[in-house]
């Protein structure tokens, strides 16, 4: 198997990230792409914080699981709001993320983008074939990759087959 990445699309509208999701759900039934796990924010304007809905969980090798969801989405929405006591507490956790490139500057730049009226597809992915992935979201339009752990050539390449779609 291919290695596994994490990566953070941000979308315009509140339910951008839902709809990519169900494209990316159905080229996994096609075998264009190995989704490990998956899950979603929704930000509506005028609520004081995120909706946020794990995928169809996977049993395969690489799958995070809810308790990963709910951990990272917990450091990145809801610690804020609960002030520095939780905060300190939580900094041994954040810790273990650093390996996979989930450090403060992922946290912050997810916090930052992620805001009143837009969402995010959150996704680890294998053993994808690129052209036919952009030519599925060439309709969603994502307006920033926030994050992936790709190699640095890897990511541009990435980044170019979408700024064409």
């Amino acid at each position: 198997m291919a290695q596994a990445t994490l990566t953070v699309w941000k979308f315009d509208s509140p339910h951008g990230a839902e709809e990519a999701a169900r494209t990316l759900q159905q080229l996994a039934r096609e075998n264009v792409i190995t989704v490990l796990d998956s899950a979603t924010v929704s930000w509506e304007e005028g609520k004081k914080k995120p909706k946020t809905h794990q995928g169809a969980p996977t049993t395969g090798v690489g799958a995070l699981g809810g308790a990963f969801w709910g951990m990272l989405f917990g450091l990145i929405f809801f610690v804020p709001l609960l002030g520095a006591a939780v905060g300190a507490a939580t900094g041994a956790l954040a810790g273990s993320l650093t390996d996979v490139g989930i450090d403060d500057g992922f946290i912050n730049r997810v916090r930052d983008q992620v805001t009143p009226g837009t969402s995010a597809l959150f996704v680890m992915t294998s053993d994808a074939v690129i052209d036919r992935v952009k030519d599925a979201f060439a309709s969603h339009q994502p307006s920033d990759l926030i994050f992936t752990n790709l190699s640095t050539e890897q990511e541009q390449a990435l980044r170019q087959v979408f700024a064409e779609a």
